[in-house]
């Protein structure tokens, strides 16, 4: 069995270290989009064009099914990739508002992701599904990726980011597109 994994950046080598550790015997294939990345305040269209050619690598491959493990591709064009790559199996990992608004008891999350994934239609359905009840705090973290990527942290930046959510009594934080939750933890 062969497994694609995609990410714009490091982020999705945790998924594909998972995958390797729950399916032993699958040849993991990781792929990443450093021509393109970082992905943050991209279009999809913009991304769309940068991707097509990774995601055909994975397909000419064989690979029996790829792991978008992008927040951001998955949540814009997920869709699209199914329509253009018909006989491919995908799974889109998108940020995991559902399991973060049943964990809040203060009924206040934070969803730390880019600027394109939060103003995606694929987002606002998953709050308006699971979040109805639950106030949804979106810092701005679009520089995030591209300070983990480069091995940048800034604690006090970070921390200054989350704060706000922090006193708006925000008791889960979805580290969704900031490959933080391999990184730092706050």
């Amino acid at each position: 069995m062969k497994i694609g994994v995609f990410d714009s950046g490091v982020g999705g080598l945790s998924v594909a270290h998972a995958i390797e550790g729950a399916f032993p015997i699958a040849e993991v294939i990781f792929v990443t989009d450093p021509e393109h990345f970082p992905y943050a305040t991209k279009t999809p269209d913009q991304i769309w064009e940068g991707i097509v050619p990774i995601f055909q690598g994975l397909v000419d491959q064989k690979c029996d099914a790829i792991v978008v493990a992008c927040n951001t591709v998955s949540t814009t064009l997920i869709d699209r990739l199914r329509e253009h790559f018909t006989h491919t199996n995908f799974v889109a990992l998108e940020p995991m508002v559902k399991p973060a608004a049943q964990l809040s008891s203060s009924k206040v999350i934070c969803v730390c992701a880019t600027p394109t994934t939060l103003a995606s239609s694929r987002y606002g359905e998953l709050k308006r599904l699971h979040a109805k009840n639950v106030r949804v705090v979106e810092p701005d973290c679009s520089d995030w990726s591209k300070l983990i990527e480069e091995n940048a942290i800034n604690e006090a930046k970070l921390r200054a980011t989350i704060e706000p959510a922090l006193t708006a009594g925000a008791d889960v934080i979805v580290l969704g597109c900031t490959r933080l939750s391999s990184k730092f933890a706050i």
